[in-house]
């Protein structure tokens, strides 16, 4: 059984009325990296900042490798939680060395030797004596990074923590940073807002909504099997397509689909359906037509107007280029049965 490092119980936080956590539960098992996405307001810096401690919770508890650390009648200062926090801009001391910012905050006769080490595991040991202002954002990344692994806490906390670089040293920086966190066997809570990141950095992925968790589960399975319509939604360019169950699958405007749900026949559902699903191609009979081309360059995503007037995305091939107001024909060719929820009778 695997040993759960962070164990949030029925948390409750709210702020002038406004509820930022609704009973909100989340386990994150010991030597996990998850990762924690949800919108702009939803509650993830409001759950980081009652897990180091720095606000209480209105009710619930949360557990830090097995201890309760706050609960009714209980909140064990921030000081005392080893938790660790990785901040957005940093946080380094700008008048102190790499090697004298990596060592704040550690105590005890071994102390040059944990700041070495853990210079060697961000690979900064060249750069112990150089100041934050001398180094570039990825890795000033690192040195932040370093001294918050240094005291060994029990989970690190990471808040939007490349926010601040480009997106070519992003995807360096997240490479080196989930590479550092596996070597280093740390439990780690990582927040952000980008599908990819997220896909990318969590062994597994927490989606929160309105203060709630709506779903954790593997990348894979987070984004090919969602719980909810709001997942569906928001883990991908998601368009509904509104059918009927029938024997053979769901009867859509756009052909018979297969889906993963177990639904009884005759109900009513919206199939949630991804660009990289639908296939186009010219055809002067079709009552179909593209409305927007938007290039990606690797990539082509068109927005296609269906006979009812509902809309679809296809994701297509860069070299393959279709006007807007051509009539394409509209075929579902995903690989896999697709998810559907609840729909609305017509």
């Amino acid at each position: 059984m695997n040993e759960i490092a962070v164990k949030c119980d029925g948390l409750v936080k709210t702020f002038e009325d406004t509820g930022a956590l609704r009973r909100l539960n989340l386990l994150v098992r010991k030597g996990e990296i998850m990762a924690l996405i949800g919108p702009s307001g939803c509650g993830k810096t409001t759950l980081l900042r009652l897990i180091t401690g720095v606000i209480p919770p209105d009710s619930g508890s949360i557990s830090i490798g097995g201890d309760l650390v706050a609960g009714p009648g209980l909140v064990v200062p921030p000081e005392m939680r080893r938790v660790g926090m990785v901040f957005q801009n940093y946080a380094l001391f700008p008048h102190l060395s790499v090697a004298a910012n990596v060592a704040y905050g550690l105590q005890g006769p071994g102390r040059d030797d944990d700041v070495r080490a853990m210079l060697q595991l961000v690979r900064l040991s060249e750069h112990a004596n150089r100041m934050p202002n001398e180094l570039s954002g990825g890795e000033q990344q690192r040195v932040a990074l370093a001294r918050a692994l240094g005291p060994q806490p029990d989970v690190l906390l990471l808040d939007e923590p490349f926010s601040n670089l480009d997106s070519e040293q992003r995807v360096q920086v997240r490479n080196e940073v989930r590479a550092i966190l596996r070597m280093s066997g740390t439990t780690a809570i990582f927040v952000t807002h980008y599908q990819e990141e997220a896909l990318f950095m969590g062994d597994r992925v927490a989606v929160q909504s309105q203060g709630k968790i709506e779903q954790v589960g593997t990348p894979d399975d987070v984004f090919g099997n969602p719980a909810t319509r709001f997942v569906a939604a928001f883990m991908g360019e998601t368009d509904f397509l509104p059918g009927e169950v029938q024997p053979e699958g769901v009867k859509t405007e756009i052909g018979m689909l297969q889906t993963n749900n177990e639904v009884r026949i005759g109900t009513h559902v919206d199939v949630a359906v991804r660009a990289d699903d639908v296939h186009i191609t010219p055809d002067p009979s079709s009552n179909a037509i593209v409305l927007t081309r938007e290039f990606r360059g690797m990539v082509n995503v068109y927005r296609v107007r269906l006979p009812s007037g509902r809309f679809v995305h296809s994701l297509q091939r860069h070299t393959m280029q279709i006007a807007p107001a051509t009539p394409v024909r509209v075929v579902m060719d995903p690989g896999h049965p697709l998810t559907c929820f609840p729909g609305t009778t017509p």
